[in-house]
């Protein structure tokens, strides 16, 4: 049996690499293992966390899940432009699971901060996603 949050991970993995506004700031830097020379800006695939969600007659799961932009540039501007493609990306899009309904997934937050070192900007992207499983 597969995992579904596997397959949604690497559904949305799929979606941000095809989405024209995410390539034009990221190209295809999206990282699960960031590595260590990576070139800013990316987006690294953050902690999730799954729920079992059924009813009755219905199997199901809810799953959060994280998505992390960094930036070097000054300030919040590119940090909050590659933010708002990914949601632009995600937010309500309809995607394809292998062995899993995928019924929704939905932008929950979205949190700016600067990174300890004082030079990289973070974004904290928080997605909720409904899968029934067969």
């Amino acid at each position: 049996m597969s995992d579904a949050s596997l397959e949604l991970q690497a559904a949305v993995v799929a979606a941000l690499k095809s989405s024209p506004d995410v390539a034009a700031i990221v190209s295809s830097r999206i990282f699960d293992q960031v590595p260590s020379n990576a070139t800013f800006p990316y987006i690294s695939l953050g902690p999730d966390q799954v729920l079992s969600d059924g009813a009755e007659c219905v199997d199901g799961l809810e799953i959060s899940l994280q998505i992390d932009v960094w930036s070097r540039a000054v300030g919040f501007p590119e940090t909050k432009r590659i933010a708002g493609a990914v949601r632009a990306a995600l937010h309500l899009v309809d995607l394809d699971l292998p062995t899993a309904a995928l019924l929704s997934l939905e932008h929950r937050q979205t949190r700016t901060l600067r990174d300890r070192d004082g030079i990289t900007s973070h974004a904290v992207i928080e997605f909720t996603a409904l899968v029934e499983l067969p």
